[in-house]
């Protein structure tokens, strides 16, 4: 079995497309499915940036920091504290 995918920008063709594909030989079901939401996307207006963006970067950021060997240790929680002003 093979599956067909159309997409139909005009909401309103999208029944008459359904009911024609119904009758073509050999189609056994159509289903309608619209497309999923976008995600929410946060705009910080201090840096210009979205924060997802922001997000995903620092993370590359940080794997390959750890990947190159650029890490900072601490001997206790207390020192960790301290240097991040908490």
């Amino acid at each position: 079995m093979a599956t067909l995918v159309l997409q139909i920008p005009d909401e309103s063709l999208v029944s008459k497309v359904k009911q024609a594909c119904k009758m073509l030989v050999g189609v056994t079901s159509v289903k309608v499915q619209k497309p999923a939401k976008e995600k929410t996307r946060i705009y910080d207006p201090e840096t210009g940036e979205y924060m997802n963006d922001r997000a995903v970067r620092d993370i590359e950021q940080a794997l390959d920091d750890a990947k190159h060997g650029r890490l900072t240790t601490y001997n206790s929680v207390d020192e960790f504290f301290k240097e991040m002003g908490l």
